[in-house]
């Protein structure tokens, strides 16, 4: 558009120096030749045009109408310039809204007929008439059709930029939630877990401290070996969140290590491997692990057993793990009921998420005096 301006204004210059110019007006068509030019250099900066759907300034309005009366009354004393009316033309359509541009591009075209008739001689060629308006009404259409197809995509962009921002901000919440509740699930399995069985040595250390001084030390010194590996598991759970067991180990031998750890005095837990485990994705391993973790924490807090088994199963599509006890058992479906107590037991609940999060299924077969077995199968695809 402003490379069609100067080519135009210069194209009417050259007309007006070579067929126009007529004694004392020259130097008065010069001036607004280089005014017009000056007006429409200067509103570039001076008067930016609004951007796409904006409303146009005060100051690009003054600067639009300035250029079109230094248009008009270099038209009334050089005709020559009526072509430069197209740049203002394209410049009104562009900037101002429909219904004003359409009566500035029926005024602009008016002028143009007007002066081209003005200096017409001989018998009037129906063209200085037609052409103008038709060339007016293609552009305008043209124009105003492009404008109305920019307001529906500023439309729909907004609408999409705004469900972006909605479904980040969901997106957010639920993040939110999911760690929270991944973070809940490790502190059950870690920490709360260390502090019950830090209390139950403590309790039986202080009931027996005057009757069986020895057997309390053992159960201080039990419990200073939890401590020690709770501030060990808690340093790792800041870090990374991943369990410390698994750091130098792997799972087989995490789980038998987990096995020699909770066997003590009234409890025998034994592990057993079947299969080979190939290389299994950390977070398969760290869910197993925290499974076990819990249910045996469940096997020593409620089940009151005197043994318990892990049993890890490597099959070529899954890896399951089997907690089995011989203890009290207790009847699934009753955690289940509406009236059921829910200050306490988020061990199975949390064994269930952690199964579900790696794709996995938990099941827990238990009956009343016949023990309990829980099962966490992961199925393993490339």
């Amino acid at each position: 558009m402003h490379a069609a301006f100067f080519l135009l204004l210069g194209s009417s210059l050259a007309r007006f120096l070579t067929r126009d110019q007529s004694g004392p007006r020259t130097a008065w068509v010069m001036a607004l030749f280089a005014l017009f030019w000056l007006l429409y250099v200067l509103g570039r900066w001076w008067a930016p045009a609004p951007r796409p759907g904006g409303r146009p300034t005060a100051r690009h309005l003054a600067w639009l109408g300035s250029v079109s009366a230094v248009w008009i009354a270099l038209l009334a004393l050089a005709p020559s310039a009526t072509w430069c009316a197209m740049p203002l033309l394209f410049a009104g359509l562009h900037t101002l809204p429909a219904r004003i541009a359409v009566p500035v591009v029926a005024g602009l075209t008016a002028l143009v007929v007007v002066s081209e008739i003005r200096v017409s001689h001989g018998t009037l060629n129906p063209n200085m008439v037609v052409a103008p308006p038709a060339i007016a009404a293609v552009a305008t259409a043209v124009l105003v059709h492009l404008q109305r197809q920019a307001a529906r995509q500023r439309v729909l962009i907004d609408d999409l930029v705004r469900t972006r921002r909605d479904l980040a901000a969901t997106e957010r919440r639920a993040g939110i939630l999911a760690e929270r509740q991944r973070l809940s699930t490790e502190i059950h399995d870690t920490l709360a877990q260390s502090l019950s069985s830090q209390q139950m040595l403590l309790q039986a250390a202080d009931r027996i401290w005057q009757a069986d001084p020895e057997a309390a030390r053992g159960h201080m010194r039990d419990a200073a070996e939890i401590t020690s590996r709770s501030l060990v598991e808690a340093r790792r759970f800041v870090h990374d969140l991943a369990p410390a067991d698994l750091a130098e180990r792997s799972l087989a031998e995490a789980l038998s290590a987990l096995a020699d750890r909770e066997s003590g005095t009234g409890l025998t837990v034994a592990f057993r491997l079947d299969g080979t485990p190939g290389l299994l994705p950390e977070r398969v391993e760290a869910a197993l692990l925290r499974v076990g973790q819990g249910a045996l924490a469940n096997v020593r807090e409620h089940a009151a057993a005197t043994r318990a088994a892990l049993t890890l199963t490597c099959l070529d599509d899954q890896i399951s793990l089997d907690i089995a006890d011989n203890g009290r058992g207790f009847d699934p479906a009753a955690l289940a009921a509406p009236e059921a107590d829910r200050s306490r037991g988020h061990g199975l609940p949390a064994m269930h998420i952690r199964a579900r999060q790696s794709g996995g299924t938990l099941t827990v077969e238990s009956t009343p005096g016949e023990g309990t077995v829980v099962s966490a199968a992961i199925p393993l695809t490339p």
